[in-house]
């Protein structure tokens, strides 16, 4: 929910979100759920009942940030869960309509990433101020990191792009272990920012998410427990 990277390969490409959180929100593991006929595959929080990476094995993955460009104030209640938007997303399967159709008001500040898994791979990031919705396209071919606003100023989010640059040097395939073992121990020591990141255990990340689509096959959506 906090850190997300895309990456792709040589046949395709892999997400893998990290979820920092209250560690007392442990989520559910992966779990299927039928959608208007589609059964898409999520984590879920316990509280909310939504997700932060959601699946249909299909054509499209969706992953969420909490916060938007840069940090904002906390202010409940709202009216929906961010979580749930990635459910809702699956009703329509559009992000066209998803844009033009959903009310976003009264939904805390988040950054959505729709993950297109076709020929032609494509993120669309959808960014939520709480006053309007930003919306960019991205080609999947190029390497990308996000890192929450909400916990992250720019100047770590900055860093952390260089920790990936720097990981990715001179590295001329890549597996989904390598990059699951990188969300799980990138940073330099810091455990406040680091990857796997513990701010005296109110704030820490709870689980690692990943899922690698090969010749516009999905494979298994892998999740770990770090509270384990």
């Amino acid at each position: 929910m906090c850190t997300v990277t895309y990456l792709p390969n040589e046949n395709g490409h892999i997400i893998t979100s990290n979820r920092d959180e209250d560690p007392k929100r442990r989520a559910t593991p992966p779990e299927s759920k039928d959608i208007d006929g589609h059964i898409i595959t999520f984590p879920k929080d316990p509280f909310a009942g939504g997700a932060w990476f959601a699946t249909d094995s299909e054509v499209f993955t969706l992953v969420i940030l909490n916060g938007g460009f840069e940090a904002h104030e906390h202010q409940p209640p709202y009216r929906r869960s961010r979580g749930l938007l990635l459910l809702d997303f699956f009703e329509v399967r559009s992000i066209n309509k998803f844009t033009s159709g959903y009310d976003f008001q009264g939904i805390e500040p988040f950054t959505l990433l729709i993950i297109k898994s076709d020929q032609d791979p494509s993120i669309d990031e959808l960014v939520w101020n709480e006053k309007e919705l930003h919306h960019q396209t991205r080609l999947g071919t190029e390497p990308i990191i996000w890192s929450s606003s909400s916990l992250y100023p720019k100047n770590v989010r900055v860093e952390r792009k260089t920790w990936f640059t720097e990981w990715m040097k001179n590295r001329k395939t890549f597996t989904q272990e390598d990059i699951i073992d990188f969300h799980k121990h990138g940073g330099k020591g810091d455990a406040w920012n680091d990857f796997v990141m513990n701010r005296n255990g109110q704030v820490q990340t709870v689980s690692v998410t990943s899922l690698e689509v090969d010749n516009n096959q999905f494979g298994k959506l892998y999740h770990e427990d770090l509270q384990k």
